[in-house]
């Protein structure tokens, strides 16, 4: 395994020889370099993982040298040298991009504790960068990110029904996203440009969902002021979204199913008949089957709204999509934070991935809103996730670790039984393996290779 090249940067021939020779010793490469302009050659011929630097030299200065390291496209760690008169300048560099600075003298011990952390927390840094630019390239709508081979299946299913007008219906657990799907569906349909309405069927009393849907005219009964537009009314031309569509009252199902099928309405009050065109896509969290048995859901309708069917897995079946989630969600609630968060340890993207997250993707939204409002630090770190979720890793690493105990054990006494077996076959037959083949049923090829897996010499048996 190669080392990891340090860059030293410095005019001082001696302190260049004495530091250059500890930074070997505690096991780095080390490339030094006499001013600022050489180390900058340096960078951009080597590519070093990390540079130490002073701040005054003659032919460009440390800040110089750090303008460089932060100009590549993948950043490189800067650390100053620093002296009790220069702190102040120290203290700037770091405000410009510096890891660190270390005041001179520094002990060996000191300078390997510093160069561990900047190349620990640089590692973290670029691995969550990494995770960033996947997160952009796999974003196709609002808080949809995804990288698992289940999404992106899903996802072409949806680029080619979205060119069709025909009725979606979404199924899936809640908290998955099924919303989110739907604006997708619209997104890349003929229809995009015109508007997408949402409806919560289960949000409102039967009461006021038919005044919502379908409007009213002006005077139609007390209280109308004046005339109302339904959600019915500004979906045409463009997509429904009737979500939860098996809490949508029975009643005003049939009143649904008609405008579906004729295209046309009135408003509450209204004698006019409104001619809409619109395409309906519907989301549930219950199996609709049995919501048309039990009497929830109207099979007429049902048939109606599922002509193209897209189940949504839970988070639990796609946990790879979890890190571009991660990411997603700390880019939202990161402006409304004291403390920026640039990424997550690996530690504790473990513990996520782990965790069955019941309640999906919001669930998961809910906990890093939650750990960044009281973050005090860059990286959300296993002990900023909650209790629950640490919990239910321990217990699952623990019931892993017995269940390989187990199977460790097993593996172990069905070996000793075997070797014990043909020792003893091997006496009772004096070594003989055609006899030990008769009597054991076991073949005489079975046994060659029983006698090298268990390194037995059947000659001491003869």
């Amino acid at each position: 395994m190669a080392k990891l090249k340090v860059l030293l940067v410095d005019y001082n021939q001696k302190v260049l020889k004495d530091q250059s020779e500890i930074i070997e010793q505690l096991g780095y490469s080390c490339v030094v370099a006499h001013n600022g302009l050489e180390g900058i050659q340096v960078i951009e011929q080597e590519y070093p993982d990390i540079i130490l630097t002073a701040q005054n030299m003659p032919v460009e200065d440390g800040f110089a040298v750090l303008e460089a390291a932060m100009s590549r496209e993948i950043k490189i760690p800067v650390i100053f040298f620093t002296s009790y008169g220069t702190i102040e300048k120290a203290v700037e560099a770091t405000k410009k991009g510096a890891f660190d600075y270390l005041t001179r003298p520094v002990s060996p011990e000191k300078l390997h504790e510093v160069l561990k952390k900047t190349l620990a927390e640089t590692r973290l840094q670029r691995k969550n960068d990494s995770i960033k630019v996947e997160m952009k390239k796999n974003r196709y709508s609002g808080d949809l990110v995804f990288r698992s081979s289940l999404m992106k299946q899903i996802m072409n299913n949806i680029v080619k029904l979205a060119q069709s007008d025909a009725n979606v219906m979404v199924f899936g657990e809640s908290g998955t996203g099924k919303e989110l799907v739907a604006r997708s569906v619209h997104k890349f349909s003929r229809r995009k440009l015109q508007s997408f309405i949402p409806l919560d069927c289960g949000a409102l009393p039967a009461s006021l969902l038919e005044s919502e849907l379908f409007g009213f005219e002006k005077g139609s009964f007390t209280g109308a002021g004046q005339k109302k537009t339904g959600i019915i009314e500004l979906a045409s031309e463009g997509t429904l979204f009737l979500d939860e569509i098996t809490e949508l009252d029975i009643h005003m199902q049939a009143k649904l199913l008609r405008v579906i099928q004729e295209h046309k309405f009135r408003r509450i009050g209204g004698k006019k008949l409104i001619d809409v065109n619109f395409r309906v896509i519907s989301a549930t969290n219950r199996d609709p089957e049995v919501a048309v048995s039990s009497g929830r859901l109207r099979e007429d309708l049902f048939y109606r709204l599922n002509v193209v069917p897209v189940f949504l897995p839970p988070l639990r079946d796609r946990t790879e999509d979890i890190p571009l989630l991660v990411h997603h969600f700390i880019d939202k609630y990161n402006p409304s934070s004291a403390q920026p968060v640039k990424g997550i340890s690996d530690d504790a993207l473990v513990c996520l991935r782990k965790y069955p997250w019941p309640g999906n993707v919001r669930e998961l939204e809910n906990i890093i809103q939650r750990i960044i409002s009281f973050i005090d630090h860059e990286f959300i770190q296993i002990e900023d996730v909650p209790e629950k979720i640490k919990s239910y890793s321990d217990a699952n690493l623990m019931s892993a670790e017995m269940i390989h105990s187990y199977k460790k054990f097993k593996n172990e006494k069905i070996l000793q039984f075997g070797r014990q077996y043909l020792i003893e076959m091997l006496k009772e037959n004096s070594g003989n393996i055609s006899q030990v083949s008769r009597s054991s049923g076991l073949s005489r090829t079975t046994l060659y290779r029983m006698l090298k897996k268990y390194n037995i010499n059947k000659i001491k048996y003869l």
